[in-house]
């Protein structure tokens, strides 16, 4: 079975056509022996344990979503029966139960293979702050593997696992996915519970995804996504497939706030992923990244050096000499700092968030490099420092900020590294990074990995309306890409569908403006029009202040569709429409709109 591909669309259709999942395990065992690397896991599940679980998985059961799938867990999430090290050995402990999304996982069929390397307390990009041998990096022995998860994203480039369980706090998610040419899935905060997880900033840290594809990863997520009452950072978020809207604002970097660091390949290379995007459809609105900059720069300054400090106070303060040398000069650093440094550090990021409000409520996404240039092993030796903060230009703000990430492999540089860039979305957005991620995945088309396989053809996950979100229908300026969108996605709405009312409505143009309104106006069955229309859904508390700003003559109501449903949304009372213009032949406002 040396040919044995384990993404989830391939391993799902062997397993239909008859495949043990025994089998699989003992092949990914007999992988992890051929590797040789001894850097990559920290411990491993005895292979009879290993083999015991998959034989008591029974028959294939689709109804499983990760039946049979093999994983790694990160070495500082819990795994039980399995030491926690932190990649410190001196720290190690065996809990006697999962982390929640560990449990989580096992409990939808994945089987557990062992536990991976990282830099210790997961404080690093690089990889190698570790007491262990350092993982090699799967497509380029020269590079520094990444971290802090490397362990991790070497793992399922190499297709030793399926898939992989990694930690995000400022960017350890998705710089060894880059460097590893994988897809990196950094979660909104909260929305994966870190019960079971060593912290290293309780407030940011987030349990990440490696995998080879985007459509795995976002599976993994939705399987551990999720409330937990016991984790007091835990919250609900959507999860689940959506589609992608018809219209896209993407922010996209402008050349001057770009930083490559010399690296001219970098550029060159994030500029053939911008037009892949360009491709796609997507409209660029220009965002100055020198803002978010100054949000990563509060990252290791007093609050949150003082927060890594405060997660592992007790061990550090008696077992400083057995931390690594770089991890130790981080974390005690955080002895200078004051309580008012810290909430200095809080008051700085309150502010800037709100500086920033206007221009994530401007566009539904933005496009980064993941990282600005690789760093070589030679680098990292001569700058330990300064190489890894380089790889946190892009990474380091997305947690302080409150937003979700995805990183996504591109076309390989000109000099055959690894590149890719990362989506980054509003809290909540983890969906709509992976809607949109998957389709640039595939126009890429890169090998999967360093494993030389190709994306595996499988249709985009069905999308629908989100467990507990509310749909509503948009007529007018509310539709994708257009001037009051941003209402919607400020309140955590995300796309449905595109369709059409049925013929049952006069659509006219409303006086007044900016911003310039349409009404829908329900006249006798058959004797309107057919207009136009956009399906979006909204948590219930954003439904609610939605639906309470509407201004008269418009409101909600029942519409009814072309394909027989009926939604909730927007309507105009007929009075309301008097002298208006009557546009229904233009068959919604954005026709009317091009048409000037």
């Amino acid at each position: 079975m040396t040919d044995l591909a384990l993404d989830l669309v391939r391993l799902r259709a062997a397993y239909a056509g008859g495949l043990a999942p025994a089998d699989v395990v003992r092949e990914v065992y007999a992988r992890i022996a051929a590797a040789a690397d001894p850097g990559i896991f920290t411990a491993l599940t005895p292979e009879a344990e290993a083999v015991t679980a998959a034989e008591a998985l029974g028959a294939f059961d689709p109804a499983r979503p990760l039946y049979g799938v093999p994983f790694a867990v990160k070495d500082n999430i819990d795994v039980a029966g399995l030491p926690t090290t932190a990649a410190c050995a001196e720290y190690a402990y065996v809990p006697a139960a999962d982390a929640t999304a560990v449990a989580r996982l096992k409990a939808a069929g994945a089987i557990v293979i062992g536990k991976t390397n990282l830099d210790q307390f997961a404080t690093g990009l690089v990889g190698v702050r570790t007491p262990y041998p350092v993982p090699v990096n799967a497509c380029d022995p020269a590079l520094v593997p990444g971290g802090s998860s490397s362990g991790s994203a070497v793992a399922v480039a190499r297709g030793l696992v399926s898939f992989a369980l990694g930690t995000d706090t400022a960017g350890s998610g998705r710089v060894p996915a880059a460097l590893n040419n994988v897809v990196g899935l950094k979660p909104t905060v909260g929305a994966v519970p870190t019960r079971g997880v060593v912290p290293a900033c309780r407030t940011l840290d987030c349990v990440s995804v490696f995998a080879t594809t985007v459509d795995d990863a976002h599976a993994v997520f939705t399987v551990m996504a999720g409330y937990d009452p016991a984790d007091p950072w835990s919250k609900d978020v959507p999860r689940g497939p959506v589609a992608h809207p018809p219209v896209l604002r993407v922010g996209l970097p402008t050349a001057e706030s770009l930083r490559f660091f010399g690296d001219d390949i970098a550029r060159a290379a994030f500029d053939e992923s911008v037009a892949d995007l360009a491709a796609l459809g997507a409209t660029f609105v220009p965002v100055d990244l020198e803002p978010f900059y100054a949000v990563a720069d509060l990252l290791y300054e007093g609050a949150w050096v003082a927060e890594r400090y405060a997660a592992i106070r007790g061990f550090f303060e008696a077992n400083e000499d057995k931390v690594h040398p770089v991890t130790r000069a981080i974390v005690g650093g955080a002895r200078s700092r004051s309580a008012a440094d810290a909430f200095d550090g809080l008051y700085r990021l309150a502010a800037a968030r709100r500086a920033l409000d206007p221009v994530l409520a401007g566009i539904d996404l933005m496009v980064v490099p993941t990282y600005p240039s690789p760093v070589t092993l030679d680098e990292i030796a001569a700058e330990p420092i300064a190489a890894n903060s380089r790889l946190g230009t892009y990474t380091n703000f997305v947690n302080l900020m409150d937003l979700s990430a995805l990183a996504v492999p591109g076309r390989f540089r000109s000099d055959g590294r690894p590149g890719g860039v990362t989506l980054i979305g509003r809290a909540g957005a983890d969906g709509l990074l992976a809607a949109v991620g998957r389709r640039l995945h595939a126009a890429v088309r890169p090998t999967l990995g360093a494993t030389g396989l190709t994306l595996p053809d499988a249709p985009p996950p069905a999308a629908g309306v989100p467990d507990g979100l509310i749909p509503i229908a948009v007529v007018g300026a509310h539709l994708s890409g257009m001037a009051l969108n941003g209402q919607l996605t400020g309140l955590g709405a995300v796309f449905v569908r595109a369709g059409e009312t049925a013929p049952d409505y006069r659509f006219y143009a409303l006086p007044g403006g900016p911003p310039h309104r349409p009404g829908l106006v329900r006249v006798a069955p058959g004797t309107g029009g057919r207009i136009a229309l956009e399906v979006w859904a909204l948590p219930p508390a954003g439904f609610g202040r939605f639906v309470a700003a509407i201004p008269a003559p418009l409101g909600v109501g029942v519409v009814r569709l072309a394909d027989g449903t009926s939604v909730q949304g927007f309507l105009c009372e007929a009075a309301g429409a008097e002298g208006a213009t009557d546009i229904t032949a233009t068959g919604g406002w954005r026709a009317h709109v091009a048409a000037g």
